[in-house]
């Protein structure tokens, strides 16, 4: 057998297929863990042009939601298919190439000594803190590039211990992107900034949510106010179920938001971007 097996997965690998159009694909799908529903009989679906944002409370399932679509969980009930794969019966390790992912979990692992540019060329070999292993002058291109693209390219031979908040973010993101991948999970890349760092994030990810060439991204957050322009979906949760999801127009109402936060809001919207607040 190849790859590693996530707990409670069937003891078997085996091909599986679905719509190719389709990145994500969740149907009934449950995750138990020490007897607690942490998701529960979530449909959901993403398709490859498509930008969605996961909004919910904390202990919603917003992580867990993103961690079965980054490979890294396996459903307790359901059936789970990444990029044409079903989780559980596939090589994660080679399905995780394929995902571009940042965490805070992934974050804290990060040597505060480690050079900017090895930051995120290290993700080329899947490893955090580089050690022996050998890159082409084309991942140190694309390294820089990226950084570039994300602002924070003067920093790429700074010790990434000593950039800002706002400046790690855009190194992970860049990390993230290294790989050239398929799909692009964010979990919640704007935690703990300050408004000026949120802001320029938040026109950052605008940028990459239009390029055509990008790929299929989901961003986890808690604030409507931190959804980027050009991001068209999104998926409401609430104590592990789905409270509503679709094209974020019709999604992002005042009765569907206080349903999923548990308290009466009105939601507003200026051009492309949106706020809340109790009513």
């Amino acid at each position: 057998m190849t790859g590693d097996l996530i707990p409670g997965a069937p003891g078997a690998l085996a091909p599986s297929t679905v719509d190719a159009d389709l990145v994500v694909s969740l149907d009934g799908v449950g995750v138990k863990r020490s007897g607690t529903a942490l998701v529960q009989d979530v449909d959901w679906r993403v398709e490859l042009d498509e930008r969605w944002v996961v909004l919910g409370p904390n202990g919603a399932g917003k992580t867990t939601l993103l961690n079965l679509a980054a490979g890294r969980l396996y459903p307790t009930s359901g059936v789970a298919h990444v990029l044409g794969e079903r989780i559980g019966r596939t090589d994660v390790n080679e399905l995780r190439t394929r995902i571009g992912l940042s965490t805070a979990t992934l974050a804290e692992r990060i040597p505060a000594d480690e050079r900017v540019t090895d930051v995120v060329v290290t993700a080329a070999w899947s490893v955090v803190g580089r050690w022996r292993e050998s890159y082409d002058r084309t991942d140190e291109v694309r390294a820089v590039a990226l950084l570039r693209q994300l602002g924070v390219g003067h920093l790429a031979d700074r010790a990434y211990g000593t950039l800002s908040e706002g400046e790690r973010k855009r190194v992970q993101i860049a990390r993230a992107l290294m790989t050239d991948p398929e799909l692009l999970l964010l979990d919640e890349p704007a935690a703990g900034l300050d408004l000026g760092a949120r802001e320029d994030l938040v026109a950052r990810l605008a940028e990459l949510a239009y390029d055509p060439d990008a790929p299929a991204m989901v961003l986890v957050t808690h604030h409507v106010e931190e959804i980027p322009p050009g991001f068209t979906h999104a998926l409401l949760l609430r104590e592990g179920g789905v409270v509503a999801q679709g094209l974020l127009a019709d999604v992002l109402t005042a009765d569907n938001l206080s349903k999923a936060f548990g308290l009466p809001l009105v939601v507003t919207r200026s051009g492309d971007r949106w706020a809340a607040r109790a009513a």
